[in-house]
């Protein structure tokens, strides 16, 4: 356990940030979900709305820095791609 100030405030400090982190970063893997299982069900109106509520969670992990920009891309190009198979 942290015995000085300056480790209990960063203990403090790591756990804020992980519960935010936790916060986006399941909220993003959710709505990846979303669109995979409508993927799954051939289901293509539902899984084009899934995958714009995605690239929106992406997009707000990479400004909050939990995601790098390019995993995000590849991610939702590879959705989209998906996506755009159900055609």
């Amino acid at each position: 356990m942290a015995n000085n100030p300056q480790a209990k405030k960063r203990n403090r400090q790591r756990l804020k940030i992980t519960a935010r982190n936790r916060h986006f970063r399941t909220g993003f893997r959710t709505h990846m979900k979303r669109v995979l299982t409508a993927i799954e069900a051939s289901e293509k109106n539902e899984a084009q709305e899934a995958l714009k509520t995605a690239i929106r969670h992406l997009d707000k992990a990479v400004t909050k820095g939990i995601l790098k920009r390019a995993t995000a891309s590849r991610t939702i190009s590879r959705l989209t791609i998906a996506v755009n198979k159900l055609g």
